[in-house]
């Protein structure tokens, strides 16, 4: 239970940082995240429950990562993360999950994601800003890659690229669990803030 006061803690300081270098009112960034302004308050006083879905309309209004939303101060110069420190950010209903395992720094970050896919479950990923690209490296089972609508399937030992502004569904394939790597390479900040 303290883990998960001292994240909605750290959510709620980056969130509010985030939105003041931005110049944004809760109003404004409420309106442009499509989130209400009671629910961007209640988060930036470290209240509430915020879905994934949330987090990646904030960090893409933001111009930010969804872990530089979460994250507290580095901790030196080289960060080893273990899946199991990780509380995953979204969960399926047949035990699928993803975890955001950590974001490079600088002028253009890489989000490192671990996903299990269940046969059948799928996550229909909110599009991102434009500039956004995301690879998914299958290391075990197979999945299902959609972008616009058009299926690419995806196994083991192959990686797929794509532009992610456009929407994009995940699926478990086989009949096996898929296990994968994802990377989002989110675009330079014109501001320069990483």
């Amino acid at each position: 239970m303290a883990e998960t006061e001292a994240a909605l803690r750290t959510l709620a300081h980056n969130v509010r940082a985030a939105r003041t270098r931005a110049g944004l009112s809760l109003d404004e960034l409420g309106r442009r995240a499509k989130i209400s302004k009671g629910a961007l308050v209640a988060l930036e006083k470290a209240q509430g429950n915020p879905n994934f879905a949330t987090l990646v309309r904030l960090a893409d209004t933001l111009g930010i990562s969804v872990s530089a939303l979460m994250e507290g101060p580095s901790e030196g110069r080289v960060r080893v993360v273990s899946a199991d420190a990780v509380m995953p950010l979204w969960v399926g209903e047949q035990g699928s999950e993803a975890r955001l395992m950590l974001t490079t720094s600088g002028p253009a970050p890489v989000e490192v994601w671990r996903w299990r896919l269940q046969p059948g479950e799928e996550y229909p990923s909110h599009p991102h800003q434009a500039g956004v690209v995301e690879t998914v490296s299958v290391t075990s089972g197979r999945m299902i890659l959609l972008v616009d609508g058009t299926e690419h399937p995806v196994e083991a030992g192959q990686t797929a690229a794509f532009d992610g502004d456009a929407p994009h569904t995940y699926r478990g394939a086989g009949n096996e669990t898929c296990h994968l790597i994802m990377t989002v390479h989110l675009p330079p900040d014109p501001a320069g803030r990483a």
